[in-house]
């Protein structure tokens, strides 16, 4: 029997899954966030290890059975970041091939038909990457504001507050996100509330983006405008991979991952209509079922073996066991 690895290493969480070559998930461990831009490599090895410890102790299988090894990983941007991801890897003792890319590919290979198309992930930030039929390789930088990329939880608590500050100087009409940003920052008022952000006093946090989705249930239009924008501004990262793959033009598979999109229509409408302006035979698909089985995949490919061929028993298992 063949064992598989695949570990999906984000910002906030770290998951891995060992699988065997029937498609069952017989191993699951988690440990906290390993983006080396947030706790260095020497943290990313610690959330490797203690995951892979966990998944290792839960299916009782030895190390040295695996097969095939693949590792998605937040803040792997760039070929110089290449080695010191390799040597955290290299901490689990593994003799298999492995594979490391960016945790954006992981939504890729967990939705798309052979992993071919591409994945928006929309989660604390935003990433997108893409791969075409002859492998051509889409992909935005993936560090946010920065370059103009939007639609994570951190962008949408930024275009609530822009939102917060016109309504302040009247840009717009009143909205409840005002009320909303003051109670959870624990500001005064508005004028408390852009002081202390202004000396930093008081931090913009991810989690506002729930306050926002929650105010635009409630009819905020604010809030509602948000979303569109938030919708918008996802279709774009997928419209541009579209480009890079050259596929803008065929039934390129769109797959919509992270938390984000629980918020359902009031962002996928938006995203939805710009990128069937763009890429008229696009088919946008949620993620169904949990991203580290995109890993599992990669390092499949690393052993030569046909992932996609079992991935549904795969995506069903991993549902079971992944919490």
């Amino acid at each position: 029997m063949k064992y598989f690895l695949g570990i999906d290493v984000g910002s906030s969480k770290t998951h891995a899954l060992i699988v065997d070559e029937t498609g069952q998930c017989i191993g699951f461990g988690k440990a906290g966030g390993g983006n080396h831009q947030g706790v260095g490599y020497e943290g990313t090895e610690k959330v490797l290890i203690e995951s892979f410890e966990g998944a290792l102790k839960m299916s009782g299988v030895d190390s040295a059975h695996i097969a095939g090894a693949g590792f998605g990983v937040a803040g792997y941007d760039f070929p110089s970041d290449r080695e010191g991801h390799l040597k955290a890897v290299s901490a689990l003792g593994l003799a298999c091939p492995v594979e490391v890319v960016n945790d954006g590919w992981n939504g890729l290979f967990a939705g798309a038909t052979h992993g071919i198309g591409v994945n928006v992930t929309a989660g604390s930030s935003n990433n997108c990457r893409g791969r075409g039929k002859n492998r051509q390789e889409g992909r935005i930088v993936g560090n946010g504001i920065v370059f103009g990329e939007y639609g994570g939880a951190y962008e949408i608590a930024a275009r609530g507050l822009q939102m917060v500050n016109y309504a302040w100087i009247k840009r717009i009409p009143p909205t409840s996100l005002t009320a909303m940003y003051i109670e959870a920052l624990g500001a005064k008022n508005e004028p408390d509330l852009m002081e202390g952000l202004s000396n930093e006093q008081y931090q913009l946090f991810p989690y506002l983006a729930m306050k926002v989705v929650d105010a635009a249930r409630a009819g905020d239009i604010a809030a509602l405008d948000v979303m569109q924008w938030t919708g918008e501004e996802l279709g774009w990262l997928a419209i541009s991979a579209a480009r890079q793959i050259e596929m803008e033009n065929d039934e390129v598979e769109v797959i919509q991952s992270g938390s984000i999109f629980e918020a359902g229509e009031l962002i996928t409408v938006s995203m939805r209509d710009l990128v069937l302006k763009h890429c008229p035979k696009a088919k946008l698909i949620r993620l169904d079922g949990p991203p580290v089985v995109g890993a599992v995949i990669l390092g499949m490919e690393q052993a030569d073996f046909d992932g996609y061929a079992i991935r549904d028993n795969i995506v069903r298992t991993a549902k079971e066991i992944v919490r």
